[in-house]
C-alpha cells in the first residue's frame, strides 16, 4: 500500500487537512477535515497557540475519518508574504550529452546566480526554459547532444521569521512538515492540463482575505503576485453598510449574493447592536454592494497581469478558483472586464472518491497539494532543501572518454563478476593432471585439418 499522504491548506478564513493515498496512479480521498482558521490573519500567523488548535481540529477530523495516523504533512503559504525574481545558470556539458547530473548543475548555478536576502529562504526554483546550444524553447533537454546548455528559472522565496512562525503552528499541532508550498503554485497543479501548460495559462486564486495570481508560460510559472483582497472584504463591506453583524453579512453573501441580474426583492437583517428590531433591505442594495468590490478586486488584478508583461502569451486564457468565486456571476463579470481572454472557472480534477463538498473550487489548493507531494511537481525543480525533483530514472552511462580511458570507469559502472574457489569435493570430481605430457595423448585423425589446427594449439598453449 502506498504511504498516505497529508495535505494541509492554512488559510485566513479555513484550514482544511485532506488524507489521500495513490491507488493506481490516482488520487483517492481517505478523509477530510475542516475548522475555521483563528490565529492567521492575511495568511500570516497572529498567534502560534490559536493557530495550532486550528490546524490540529482539522487534522483530527481527516484522520479519525481515513483510520489513517500520518505524521508528517505538505502545507501551504499564502501568496502574501513571498517575494520572487528571476535567475540564470549556463554549463559546459563535457561528455556532449546532457544527464540528470548537469540538469541539476544548471539548476544550482541559477540559484547561486541569483540574490538572495539573508532574511529569505528560498521555497522553489522553477525552470520554465531550456535552451542547448543555439536551440531555444527546450522542453526536456534530458538526454540531448549539446556542448553548452543555458535555463532561466523564476525563484519564489519567503521571509525567514513567516516561515518559521508557520512551521512552530505546525508542530505545536503535533505534525512534521514534508513541504511547503506557494497556494497558489498548488492551486495551479489542481486545475491546469498539459494542454493549458503549453499555450500559456494564468490561475487567478480568489481568496479570503487575499487573492493570488500565477502565470504558468513554457515549462513552468514565470510570474507571481497578490491582492490584499478577498470575499471577506465583501463581508465586511455588507457588514458596514447594512449595519448588520458579521455572522449576519456572511450567510447573506452566501445565500444572496449574486453579480447577475435579479428580480429583486428584500430580506430582513439583525441590526447591530439591536435585539429586537429588523433592518429592511432590498436585494439590488445588497448586489450593488458585492458588485463594486467585486469589480475593484478584478480591474486590480488585470493591472497584474498587464504588469507581468506575459498577458499576450495566455493561449488557454484565465482559470478563476477559491471561495469568492462560488458569488453568482463572477464568471461573466470578470469576462466583460477583461475581454478578449478566455476565462473560466475552474475547479480540482484527476481526483477519484471525492465527496460533493470537495469538489469544489475553494478546495482547489488543498487538492493540489496532494498533486505536488504525489510527484506531479514542476520537472527539474529546486524545493527548499535545494534538491531536485524529478521523474527520471538515473542511469549512468559510459562517456567516450571513458571507454577509451578504461581506468576512469568507477567500479560501479563495471559488470559483476561471480568468482568461485572449488572444494575439496570438487577437486576430487574434476581430477584432471594440468601438467601431462600432450604427446602422450591418442592422436585424432591427421587428415582432418581441424583437428589438426586444435592439437597444434594445444602444445603451444
Amino acid at each position: 500500500m502506498n504511504k498516505p499522504i497529508l495535505a494541509i491548506d492554512i488559510g485566513s478564513t479555513k484550514i482544511c487537512a485532506i488524507i489521500g493515498e495513490i491507488e493506481d496512479g490516482q488520487m483517492e480521498i481517505a478523509g477530510h477535515g475542516i475548522s475555521r482558521s483563528q490565529g492567521i490573519k492575511k495568511g500570516a500567523i497572529s498567534n502560534i497557540e490559536l493557530a495550532s488548535k486550528s490546524i490540529k481540529i482539522a487534522v483530527d477530523d481527516a484522520k479519525r475519518v481515513a483510520g489513517i495516523n500520518p505524521t508528517s504533512a505538505i502545507i501551504s503559504i499564502s501568496g502574501a508574504y513571498v517575494k520572487s525574481l528571476p535567475s540564470s545558470g549556463v554549463v559546459n556539458i563535457p561528455h556532449q550529452e546532457i544527464s540528470i547530473n548537469e540538469i541539476n548543475r544548471a539548476m544550482q548555478t541559477a540559484l547561486y546566480n541569483a540574490n538572495i536576502p539573508n532574511e529569505f529562504e528560498i521555497l522553489h526554483v522553477l525552470p520554465y526554459k531550456f535552451k542547448i546550444d543555439e536551440q531555444d524553447f527546450i522542453e526536456d533537454p534530458n538526454g540531448m547532444n549539446a556542448s553548452r546548455m543555458e535555463v532561466d528559472t523564476h525563484i519564489i522565496m519567503t521571509g525567514k521569521s513567516n516561515l518559521g512562525n508557520l512551521k512552530k503552528a505546525v508542530h505545536a499541532a503535533g505534525i512534521e512538515i514534508s513541504k511547503v508550498v506557494l497556494s497558489g503554485y498548488a492551486s495551479s497543479l489542481a486545475l491546469l492540463s498539459k494542454n493549458d501548460r503549453d499555450r500559456g495559462v494564468a490561475v487567478i486564486d480568489l481568496g479570503g482575505h487575499t487573492s493570488n495570481l500565477i502565470i504558468h508560460v513554457g515549462n513552468s510559472i514565470q510570474y507571481n503576485d497578490f491582492l490584499s483582497v478577498g470575499s471577506n472584504h465583501i463581508t465586511n463591506d455588507l457588514s458596514i453598510a447594512l449595519h448588520t453583524p458579521l455572522d449576519v453579512a456572511e450567510q447573506l453573501k452566501i445565500s444572496k449574493g449574486s453579480l447577475l441580474e435579479t428580480e429583486g426583492g428584500e430580506v430582513r437583517l439583525s441590526i447591530i447592536g439591536d435585539d429586537h428590531n429588523l433592518n429592511l433591505v432590498s436585494l439590488d442594495i445588497v448586489q450593488n454592494i458585492i458588485y463594486s468590490r467585486m469589480e475593484e478586486t478584478l480591474v486590480i488584478l488585470d493591472g497584474l497581469l498587464k504588469k507581468s508583461g506575459l498577458r499576450d502569451q495566455l493561449g488557454a486564457g484565465i482559470i478563476l478558483t477559491g471561495g469568492m468565486t462560488l458569488i453568482d456571476g463572477t464568471r461573466e463579470l470578470a469576462q466583460a472586464l477583461i475581454p478578449n481572454i478566455p476565462i473560466r472557472i475552474g475547479q480540482p480534477t484527476n481526483i477519484n472518491n471525492i465527496s460533493e463538498s470537495l469538489n469544489s473550487p475553494e478546495f482547489s489548493t488543498v487538492i493540489g497539494l496532494l498533486e505536488y507531494e504525489s510527484g506531479k511537481h514542476t520537472e527539474y525543480e529546486l524545493e527548499s532543501s535545494k534538491t531536485m525533483l524529478h521523474s527520471k530514472e538515473y542511469k549512468p552511462k559510459e562517456s567516450l572518454q571513458d571507454i577509451a580511458n578504461p581506468q576512469n570507469i568507477s567500479l560501479t559502472n563495471k559488470p559483476k563478476i561471480s568468482v568461485s574457489t572449488p572444494t575439496y569435493n570438487d577437486e576430487k570430481k574434476n581430477d584432471i593432471d594440468l601438467f601431462r605430457d600432450l604427446s602422450q595423448e591418442p592422436k585424432k585423425n591427421q587428415n582432418n585439418p581441424l583437428d589438426n589446427f586444435m592439437d597444434w594449439a594445444k602444445k603451444i598453449f
